[in-house]
């Protein structure tokens, strides 16, 4: 019965392409609107995890001053180095402990000339970034006494210097000093805010003080927690340190702020996936729209086929044979669309996914359950007329004009 409900309801869509196409047009919409925001929200829920992963593993960046209202309180003290000092002696349970200072020069070598950013460090820093060298070495530890001349490339830097060249031996001039570089960085991409993470050279930190900053000054510390140590407590412990040291007594705020990245990350993580969540609900509404449009037709498609009906029930036809043939051509209406919405979906998907920077993220359960649901709107949608045609009158419906 099934078969032959089937092979009726092929047969009445072939009648009228134009018309089916149409009526299909809403589930096709919903389909393929639904998959592909659940696809480029999850692509994008991607991305932001590994930006803030590829800054670096259990990641808190310690700096002066409050953050509010996206700006940053001015009058607070920077770090110095005994602060760098006091939280690789005191605080448990930390990989690495890396000051950062930094500032914006130019890079000249032969002809090419390059505004970057400067970044004074030591080795830790490489390890707390999860950082690995391309070509060359570290500092050596006498580089990072004396505070030598020498540097390490970011990969955007080395290509817009050097080319396919390699930079490793050969002296760049950045701001008035000349540097030997000893080292280029392997590519670390953009970061969740969208700057260019290898946009960078890099320094020892005596250096930097001593010949760019003329001071002491460490307003950055990004500090690597070890492995199965929670971040909050490592934050925490750092907190208390720097008030003790800070001499911040009582209730008074802190005049420094401790970011961890996870936290940060899980926030953005769980925006994202609620924002996919809502884009996704709102395309379902089309499906309902499409369930609708499916329900008109069939309501015509059942008066325009009175006598056929009628036929039928008069020689023997059960209801329930003519309830199927209805509903049999609703659900392969719904499920034609479905199917068109998962392929246009796929396409959609994947140039969106290119033209966004982000990862094509395809969940085939998010696929299978909008086909389900379009099948389940030509069942839901598709049993009044059904219903309405399988209670027809032979005679009244014999009669019809």
């Amino acid at each position: 019965m099934i078969v032959n409900a089937l092979r009726l309801a092929l047969q009445a869509i072939r009648r009228n392409p134009l018309r089916s196409f149409l009526t299909v047009l809403g589930i096709v919409i919903g389909v393929s609107a639904v998959i592909t925001m659940v696809t480029i929200g999850k692509g994008t829920t991607a991305k932001v995890t590994a930006d803030i992963s590829a800054l670096g593993s259990n990641m808190l960046i310690v700096r002066p001053g409050q953050f509010r209202h996206g700006g940053r309180s001015e009058d607070a003290k920077p770090f110095q180095l005994a602060d760098v000092e006091a939280m690789e002696r005191d605080v448990p349970h930390l990989a690495a402990v890396a000051p950062v200072s930094m500032k914006g020069a130019p890079i000249v070598f032969g002809n090419q000339n390059y505004n970057t950013q400067v970044a004074g460090v030591t080795n830790p820093y490489f390890s707390a970034r999860n950082w690995e060298i391309a070509r060359g070495r570290l500092f050596l530890p006498s580089e990072l006494r004396a505070g030598r001349a020498v540097c390490l490339l970011g990969n955007t830097v080395a290509r817009e210097l050097f080319g396919g060249m390699n930079p490793v031996g050969q002296r760049v001039r950045v701001g008035e000093i000349s540097f030997e570089v000893i080292g280029s960085l392997s590519p670390k991409g953009q970061s969740a805010m969208g700057s260019d993470q290898d946009d960078v050279v890099l320094v020892p930190l005596r250096t930097m003080l001593r010949r760019f900053m003329g001071n002491t000054d460490i307003p950055w510390v990004f500090v690597s927690v070890a492995e199965g140590h929670p971040t909050e407590e490592a934050a925490g412990e750092i907190e208390d340190l720097l008030r003790q040291r800070r001499r911040i007594v009582g209730n008074k705020d802190d005049d420094f702020t401790v970011m961890d990245m996870k936290e940060i990350s899980d926030t953005l993580t769980s925006t994202t996936k609620v924002l996919t969540m809502l884009l996704g609900a709102v395309a379902a509404v089309s499906l309902l729209v499409g369930g609708i449009g499916i329900m008109n037709i069939m309501l015509v498609s059942v008066t325009e086929r009175t006598r056929e009906i009628g036929t039928r029930l008069a020689i023997g036809a059960m209801e329930r044979d003519v309830l199927t043939q209805f509903l049999v051509e609703a659900v392969v209406l719904s499920s034609l669309g479905g199917v068109i919405g998962i392929a246009l979906a796929m396409a959609a998907s994947a140039w969106l996914a290119d033209m966004f920077q982000v990862p094509f993220v395809l969940d085939m359960g998010v696929v299978a359950l909008a086909f389900l649901f379009s099948a389940g709107v030509g069942v839901i949608f598709g049993f009044f007329p059904a219903r309405n045609a399988a209670r027809m009158d032979p005679v009244e419906a014999l009669r019809h004009e």
